[in-house]
């Protein structure tokens, strides 16, 4: 997309999504009132990105890593949305995204939810909108945590299945009975998995190394 450059007026982008699930939906339903919003501020649109098919829960989508990209070469001033879900799902996407567009001078609007963030209220509702991104965080790992401690209550043992030593003895076997098998050739005959096989053979090699075989 060409960005048409505009010295004199803010220099807007907007942005629509439309996903799989929102069938029929045009963009235009998006589109048409930002533009009329831009309009009655003076605001001058400078490009649109539109992604259609892509789901809201991505970080990475054609158009809106195209509109960052402007962003970050200084050519747009401020940024409107329908809404925040068309711009991000996640709260960790939305305030990672928002603060990078504070740090490159990009005002984010989103029309709906009347957030302006170039307004010190509109900042106000980004720090909380960026305290409930830390607190879902913590929960999440208060959650994690509860129930690593609970399962270690019950008994049950955590973290990697130790490796057989049996195991371990007969793919070391194979290898000095014939040092020219391969990972995949011993894997095979023992019906193990190369990578398992890859492991035991490289501790062995490292262990072989150090003099501590």
């Amino acid at each position: 997309m060409q960005i048409i450059k505009e010295k004199k007026t803010m220099r807007t982008a907007l942005y629509a999504r439309c996903s799989t699930h929102d069938k029929g939906q045009d963009p235009e339903m998006q589109l048409q009132p930002l533009r009329e919003y831009c309009a009655a501020r003076g605001w001058s649109i400078v490009g649109e990105f539109i992604d259609i098919g892509q789901s809201g829960a991505k970080d990475r989508r054609p158009q809106l890593d195209e509109f960052m990209d402007a962003a970050k070469k200084r050519q747009i001033d401020s940024l409107v949305v329908w809404k925040l879900d068309r711009f991000g799902r996640s709260l960790k996407h939305l305030v990672i995204a928002l603060d990078e567009l504070s740090s490159l001078g990009v005002a984010f609007i989103s029309y709906r939810e009347y957030i302006d963030l170039s307004t010190p209220t509109g900042k106000l509702m980004f720090h909380m909108i960026a305290a409930m991104a830390e607190f879902e965080r913590e929960m999440i790992g208060e959650r994690v945590r509860a129930g690593l401690v609970n399962a270690r209550r019950k008994g049950k043992k955590l973290g990697r299945k130790p490796v057989p030593q049996m195991d371990k003895d007969k793919i070391i076997a194979l290898l000095e009975k014939d040092s020219s098998m391969s990972v995949r050739k011993i894997a095979r005959k023992l019906g193990m998995s190369s990578g398992f096989v890859g492991g035991v053979l490289k501790e062995y090699r490292m262990n072989k190394d150090s003099g501590e075989l």
